[in-house]
């Protein structure tokens, strides 16, 4: 009864955030410069002032921004996101689309991320002065140091240029079938490089906060019972230590993910994968409010929805952890 009034009581809050957060983009995206038709005139050649007031008209641009609010709002409500002004097409729709691209590149990033940087700040916790620890501590540095958008570019000319070996543009190569396993080989194939690009920047960030948490856990005077009963250190380390050492990455792995989504806007961008941070960058060019609006209205949800499954994940891994 407890947990259940706990979740709807998250459930509110989160509902409650993101109504904020779309009042705070609708208001920030139209008090941007630049105009959607004066932005669609240039891409057809010109345009009438007669046709660009028709079109202000048709995409209601020419009532009072408090009342465009309101009628977006209560399209929100209805789940219709509107219509986008470049491609002519629902929103939803365009959304839709590109979600398996970006889910795809982003929770593979997140995995491996995770995987990799905890194991290495576990190993590295066994010996914190030694060799492998001095060199995860080095390659935290340079991830914490290097943008993402420089560490995409940086691999590009490397397997573009130097050791071409790997696709670095789009999703599917020109002659995909579109199906069967060669497909999936493909995709995979494509996907190497722009998760590489974006896991490794967390993944110093996770190595290096598993080993203090690790660290931290090792000097805990139940890990010294565990040893001084005679148990295996690799029971100690996995069974014991681990467990709790978790909780911090899991709590930054959760909070972090607003972040991953945004730099896979850069990493979409730099490799030219079709998902919607690729959309998102696009429709910034073009003034293109609906599709802009309705991406950042996904992307604030999927992180509500995050936080919502950390709180979760934590009495999964620490039963301690009471409601």
């Amino acid at each position: 009864m407890k947990f259940a009034r706990l979740l709807l009581t998250r459930l509110v809050q989160g509902a409650l955030l993101v109504l904020a957060v779309v009042v705070l983009n609708f208001v920030l995206v139209h008090a941007a410069p630049g105009d959607p038709v004066e932005t669609i005139a240039g891409a057809s050649g010109g345009m009438s002032p007669e046709l660009m007031a028709q079109l202000r008209t048709q995409f209601g641009l020419d009532k009072p921004l408090v009342v465009q609010l309101g009628i977006y709002l209560g399209k929100i409500l209805r789940g219709d996101f509107g219509y986008s002004y470049f491609f002519n097409l629902p929103v939803v729709s365009l959304i839709a689309d590109r979600i398996p691209a970006t889910l795809l590149l982003v929770l593979s990033s997140v995995l491996l991320a995770f995987v990799v940087g905890t194991t290495l700040g576990v190993l590295s916790s066994r010996r914190p002065n030694g060799v492998l620890s001095q060199f995860i501590t080095v390659l935290s540095l340079v991830g914490f140091a290097a943008p993402v958008f420089w560490m995409g570019i940086m691999l590009v000319i490397l397997f573009a240029s130097v050791w071409p070996i790997l696709p670095v543009s789009g999703m599917r190569a020109i002659d995909s079938s579109g199906g069967g396993w060669r497909d999936v080989i493909d995709v995979l194939h494509h996907l190497i490089l722009p998760t590489l690009t974006l896991a490794l920047v967390y993944l110093a960030q996770y190595s290096r906060l598993a080993r203090s948490s690790m660290l931290d856990v090792l000097g805990a005077d139940y890990i010294r019972t565990a040893r001084a009963k005679g148990l295996a250190e690799r029971v100690v380390l996995y069974k014991h230590a681990l467990r709790n050492a978790l909780l911090p990455v899991v709590t930054v792995l959760g909070l972090q993910f607003g972040n991953v989504l945004a730099g896979a806007i850069l990493v979409e961008t730099v490799f030219n994968w079709p998902g919607l941070g690729r959309l998102a960058f696009e429709s910034v060019l073009r003034r293109d409010y609906p599709t802009i609006l309705g991406v950042l209205v996904f992307a604030s949800i999927v992180v509500v929805v995050m936080n919502l499954l950390t709180d979760l994940a934590y009495r999964l891994i620490d039963p301690r952890i009471k409601v």
